[in-house]
């Protein structure tokens, strides 16, 4: 029997290696003869760089970078043997970086993003894979586009600083120094525009410290610099699915890299060949650390069930945190939180190896007798 075991991260408590080794311990107390495949996966965001580790050879670089304010730290990014670099966004601009009371999107920026582009592209990338999530920054890639040359000009011609709280001071963009760049494609995992009531300021703003007194001046800065960057480039992203990712950073990578947005799951899973594996498989077991109605919205245990069904292979979840069960039962064999007792949020990330492992053998178990 071969089981396939695809989880994403549990944050906060297990990498997906990490999840996707408990699951296979739990399982094989019951089934100890069967063949496992552990295929770590991700949906765009942070975890990326795991997920590439673990199936795919190349080598693991670190490149000084600025953070969200601007500080010096060292990132990590991947350079696969076939010329590909995989970027995760969050390793220079994750709120990860920021304690909670040093938050400031108005002075944040994905500078340090570009510069891990820049980096890619100069060690020789043919391709560069960026997942975007994760984010301190609300700067719709302005940032990013100073990190890769552009300058942004206010109405005296004189450079103003790349970071939101001067949006709306930028009266023109010089970009004849935007440098050119391989093929770079986006792993997204929100359909969000830049703009408006599903925007990037209004749903993820507030995450990030955004004040509610200061949501609508963030808008108008995304409107301004949307249109002069439309009036630029030629172009209009602001209401594309995506580009409010990560603070607009999807909006940026199109407009000023030439960017391609992609399903985060998709591209992640076509490019380590999961749909071929699953295929094959006997039993397919998915996990992350919530399951709830987002989860339909191109969420890793999502984009496995939807693998395991086309291909007729059962297909089954595990969860720290389940809702919207009603939502989820159609589209899983079978879905379980991994807590079985009462406890505190603290305890169930400590103990998340064993309360996950020891759901494992549970459904193993079931499963077992269901065989007999």
């Amino acid at each position: 029997m071969l089981i396939v075991i695809a989880p994403d991260k549990f944050k906060g408590s297990l990498s997906g290696r990490e999840a996707a080794d408990a699951i296979r311990k739990g399982f094989a107390k019951v089934f100890p003869d069967a063949i496992y495949e552990l295929l770590p996966l991700a949906d765009g965001g942070e975890g990326i760089l795991d997920a590439f580790r673990d199936a795919a050879s190349g080598e693991t670089k670190e490149t000084k970078v600025s953070d969200a304010l601007g500080r010096p730290v060292k990132a990590s990014w991947l350079f696969l043997d076939g010329g590909t670099a995989i970027i995760e966004s969050s390793q220079a601009n994750g709120l990860w970086r920021i304690s909670e009371n040093e938050r400031n999107v108005t002075l944040s920026s994905t500078f340090g993003v570009g510069q891990l582009i820049l980096e890619a592209a100069s060690a020789g990338a043919s391709e560069i894979i960026v997942g975007i999530g994760g984010s301190a920054t609300n700067d719709a890639g302005i940032g990013l586009a100073a990190a890769l040359g552009c300058r942004f000009l206010d109405d005296n011609g004189k450079p103003v600083e790349a970071v939101p709280s001067n949006m709306p001071y930028i009266s023109s963009i010089d970009s004849s120094a935007l440098r050119k760049l391989p093929p770079i494609r986006v792993a997204c995992d929100v359909s969000n525009p830049l703009l408006g009531a599903r925007g990037a300021s209004r749903v993820y703003g507030p995450q990030k410290g955004l004040p509610p007194e200061d949501m609508e001046s963030a808008e108008g800065a995304h409107l301004h610099f949307a249109r002069l960057c439309g009036e630029h480039f030629g172009t209009k992203f602001e209401e594309t699915p995506g580009s409010g990712a990560a603070g607009g950073l999807g909006y940026g990578l199109m407009t000023f890299c030439a960017a391609t947005l992609e399903s985060g799951f998709d591209c992640i899973a076509g490019a380590l060949g999961a749909e071929t594996l699953i295929s094959k498989a006997d039993l397919v077991i998915t996990a992350e650390g919530s399951l709830d109605s987002q989860t339909l919205e191109g969420k890793t245990p999502h984009g496995v069930a939807k693998l395991a069904s086309k291909h007729g292979v059962p297909v089954y979840a595990f969860a720290g945190r389940l809702a919207d069960e009603g939502l989820l039962h159609e589209h899983f064999d079978g879905i379980s939180c991994i807590m079985n007792s009462p406890m505190t949020l603290e305890q169930a990330i400590a103990d998340a190896p064993q309360l996950l492992e020891q759901a494992a053998t549970r459904l193993a178990h079931i499963l077992a007798k269901s065989k007999r």
